[in-house]
């Protein structure tokens, strides 16, 4: 199936992906003998019971074949799972709330609130990097919201240990549309024509590198559009190829599931999985959810480099070079890849954020783009600086 997706060189492409590959895929049913440790599955969605689970969390043995558990419905099942009461400190969450909405009130009179990757302006509000913000806002109220034994041991079932955690608040108010159904980070960050530049075995890389969470900050009923998921939807390994074809987000629309959740259940997916954030077509719920996005431990270089000191430092060669036309348009590229940083995060979002794109702009387009047009090597300089200055914590 995927090999004939798969070009001959090893490329994804779109227009050769199957729905009806994808459909054999997504009609599995979730089997409750397989997850011993899950109270349900309603709608292919398994369900635990977090305050049932205290004495598996507390017995190292028990934890890891419950991690085991969590591993393979991410991996090889529906690729996503619900603990309820994951946050049982609803005292600890409602002071989160409370700082979030002075946050969002904050910033939204100071430059009109954070963009969305995947949803209309206007939607909702966003609080970007909500986790240090709120550590830095109450260190206590922090510390008892991340307090939770089944959300650490769900990243650590995914991801191992020494895991790296960031948090996104997502308020959609009454009225507020729906996302478009995606993939998410990396690969789902990127836009078609640059997913499309990564071989195939780094799709089925991407989503092994972070695991995707929320935590419910209020009680959601499905009116209130909770998380739209196709479950078993990752298993479709060409799915960055094909998340954005009509045919496929037509199926996701008409076979989605939503799952109600209580105030301090949490919900954890592959980045794979084919979702979207639902519309609320409630009156009066304020659909707040923390936004859990956690990475790999290993999704770093072993060395420290100061790129944008090389940048300056060979810019007046290169300039010279292209000048000269002695180094031809492949050449030139692959010397600013040695050079430059050509991914665009991690950033920091309130100043660096996604409003014409999926990405902000890169140090290494900002290079290419100096080399190109003639750039003086002060405002190259300054250009970088400004860049380093958006992305800064």
């Amino acid at each position: 199936m995927d090999k004939m997706v798969e070009n001959a060189a090893g490329y994804y492409d779109a227009n050769r992906c199957n729905l009806d590959d994808f459909k054999a895929l997504v009609a599995q049913t979730v089997n409750l003998a397989d997850l011993p440790h899950a109270i349900a599955a309603p709608k292919n969605v398994p369900v635990y019971d977090g305050a049932a689970l205290a004495a598996v969390l507390a017995d190292p043995s028990a934890r890891r074949v419950l991690m085991g558990e969590w591993a393979r419905i991410l991996h090889s099942g529906a690729g996503v799972f619900v603990i309820k009461g994951a946050c049982p400190d609803h005292a600890a969450i409602d002071a989160a709330t409370a700082i979030y909405d002075q946050i969002i009130a904050a910033e939204k009179a100071k430059n009109g609130g954070g963009a969305d990757h995947f949803a209309a302006a206007g939607s909702n509000d966003r609080v970007w990097n909500s986790l240090q913000k709120l550590c830095e806002a109450a260190p206590d109220i922090f510390v008892r919201y991340f307090a939770s034994p089944a959300i650490d041991a769900a990243c650590e079932a995914w991801l191992g240990p020494n895991y790296q955690m960031t948090a996104q608040v997502n308020l959609v108010h009454p009225g507020g549309q729906a996302q478009q159904a995606h993939r998410d980070y990396h690969l789902g960050f990127q836009t078609a024509d640059v997913s499309a530049t990564y071989p195939a075995h780094v799709h089925d890389l991407s989503p092994l590198m972070t695991l995707q969470g929320g935590i419910a900050h209020c009680d959601i009923a499905v009116e209130s559009g909770p998380t739209k998921l196709l479950p078993f939807s990752q298993l479709y390994r060409p799915g960055y190829a094909a998340w954005r074809r009509d045919d496929f987000r037509a199926y996701f629309e008409t076979h989605h599931v939503q799952l109600p959740l209580e105030k301090g259940d949490a919900v954890f997916f592959s980045p794979a999985l084919f979702h979207a954030a639902g519309a609320n077509k409630t009156p009066d719920i304020h659909r707040m959810v923390n936004l859990l996005q956690i990475s790999s431990a290993f999704g770093r270089a072993m060395e420290t480099v100061d790129r944008t000191a090389m940048c300056k430092a060979a810019f007046p060669a290169l300039q010279r070079f292209h000048a000269e036309g002695s180094l031809a348009p492949a050449a030139l590229e692959a010397a600013l890849s040695a050079i430059a940083e050509g991914y665009s995060f991690p950033t920091n979002l309130d100043r660096d954020p996604p409003l014409n794109g999926l990405a902000p702009v890169t140090q290494k387009e900002l290079l290419r783009q100096a080399v190109h047009e003639g750039h003086a090597p002060e405002d190259l300089a300054r250009n970088l600086a400004r860049l380093a200055e958006r992305q800064k914590a």
